[in-house]
Formats: structure tokens, sequence, C-alpha cells
């Protein structure tokens, strides 16, 4: 039987405190080779709240679970209905200063790749290329009875013509592009199925009590071990799917760093966390490093 996923973490040791100083972030990157993983807390300058720092989605709300969209219509109602509304505050959503260091770090070759967690695009709007969607993509739907791949965007176009005059007003925006809506809010909200085979369709990515695919997470471990370090950027690694890759580096003897301004699961794997916004490090390292970061530019493509 499948568990129930862990949404929380409470440290049960004492963790070594975080700096201030971002140097060894700086001195890692250029000596090159680095591979980022990045989490939640690297977007919520963009806009977008993370699920367990300050004022983070976990105080209000419990992200959809795999076994309750797949077992009950209620609960697609329900998902569908806010992350229809969610989606189009979520898509207007542009890289922030931390998306656009990382990006330029690439293009300058410090760079061995780039993992999120986060399921935004944002990365990739901002300029990185090659990132492994460790999660997924809000661009994308799945159908569950067929496997055929399509565009949100034929979705959103789908459910606007099915919904008309849906305009609830959200109380919030989660990480996963889901809204904060009561289910008064939520009405009878019609859901559509798969164009191709009338199925069940599902967001193009891993909800909580899912698993990664395993050629996904084995292409991971690949670019851990090919990697000299590893650079964790605003994730808690509450989940086992980004906390495994910082064990791997770690017992593989590779330094690990994490910058998020709140302790993590991985600290004790750690040789130092930053304890300082995405956006203030990542600038300050580029600055020393004489890496310019480019402006905020277009709102991000959206497929």
């Amino acid at each position: 039987m499948r568990m129930r996923p862990t949404l929380s973490w409470t440290p049960d040791e004492d963790l070594p405190p975080g700096t201030t100083d971002p140097g060894p972030v700086a001195d890692a990157l250029s000596a090159g080779g680095v591979l980022v993983l990045s989490g939640a807390g690297i977007s919520t300058e963009s806009g977008i709240p993370d699920y367990r720092g300050e004022g983070g989605s976990l105080s209000r709300h419990t992200p959809m679970t795999y076994q309750d969209f797949t077992g009950s219509a209620q609960a697609r109602r329900r998902y569908w209905a806010r992350s229809h509304l969610g989606w189009r505050v979520f898509g207007r959503a542009r890289p922030n200063a931390g998306h656009r260091a990382v990006a330029a770090f690439g293009r300058h070759g410090l760079l061995s790749g780039v993992i999120t967690q986060n399921v935004d695009g944002l990365h990739q709007a901002a300029g990185s290329e090659g990132v492994v969607e460790l999660h997924g993509s809000l661009d994308r739907v799945v159908c569950i009875s067929c496997g055929v791949l399509s565009a949100r965007r034929d979705l959103a176009r789908r459910l606007e013509e099915a919904n008309a005059g849906f305009e609830p007003v959200a109380a919030g925006i989660n990480p996963d592009g889901d809204a904060d809506l009561t289910d008064e809010q939520v009405g009878d909200f019609r859901v559509v199925p798969c164009a191709v085979c009338g199925g069940m369709l599902k967001p193009d990515v891993v909800f909580f009590g899912e698993t990664v695919p395993p050629r996904r997470v084995e292409h991971c471990r690949t670019l851990v071990r090919a990697a000299e370090s590893l650079l964790v950027l605003g994730s808690s690694l509450t989940v086992m799917s980004g906390l495994r890759f910082v064990r791997q580096a770690a017992q593989d003897g590779k330094p690990v760093l994490i910058v998020n301004r709140d302790p993590t699961r991985g600290d004790r794997h750690a040789r130092t966390r930053v304890a300082l916004p995405l956006g203030t490090a990542l600038t300050t390292v580029a600055a020393r490093l004489d890496i310019p970061v480019d402006g905020p530019g277009p709102l991000p493509p959206r497929s």
C-alpha cells in the first residue's frame, strides 16, 4: 500500500547554522562542474509562493495527491477548477533574478546541469538549457488512459468553453499552480475528457504520493555522478525526490552547498547553507564572478 506523502519536516537534531556569506557558492561555481537542484523557493520572487517557508502554501492548503485525484470525481472537479483559475496567474509569472543568475552561470560554462523540482518552466524562460523537470511541467497535460500528451493551452481553451462565466476570485496561488477556492466557488465546474479517447486528463506533473519515473531518476543520478559539486537552491529537501540526490553527492564525497533561508532536511550533508533570499545571494555571487545577470526580459513562453 502506498503511504500518504510526507508534507512537512521538523528538525530532530542540531543542524549547523546558516551563514550569510555566499563566498563558498562563488568558489564552487568558479571551479565549474556545478549541478543545480532547485526547489519552490527560487520562484517565490516571481510571485509563486513556496510550500514550507514563511507564509508557505502548506499553512493553508493541502496539495492534491495522486490517490485522491484518480479516486474521486469530485476531487478532480475541485482540482481542475482551482488549477484552471490558477493557470491564468501562474502562466504570467516571469523569471526573477535567481532564475536569470542560474541561466547566466550556465552560459558561462560553470554548470554541468540543472534539475528542478518546480513545474513552472521559469528556468527555461530565463534561458537555461537542458533543464531536467523532476516533477514534470504544468505546460503539458497527459491522458491517464491512452498516454497522449497535449498542450495546456488547448485544455485551457476547452475548459473556458465548457465553463463560460467562471470567474471566481482566488484567495491565493500555490506552487503547483492550484488556486485557493472554496467548494462553493468550485460549484458545478465541468471537467473535460481526453479529446482522443475520452479518458481522464491529468497535468503532466508528479503529484504528491506519486513516484518520479525511474528513467528520469536514473538520469538525475547520472548527472550527480558527473558533477563536481551540487548546489541546492530554494528547497527544504523535505521529500525524498530531491533529498536522495543530496545524499548521493555526499556519499560520493562531493561538496553540497545549499542556499535556503530556513534549515533543510539536507543540512547535515552540506558543506554550508547560505541563509539569504535566492535573488540576493545569486546576484551577489554573479557580481563576485563578474558575470552579468540579464534584466527581466519578455514573458515566458507557454506551450
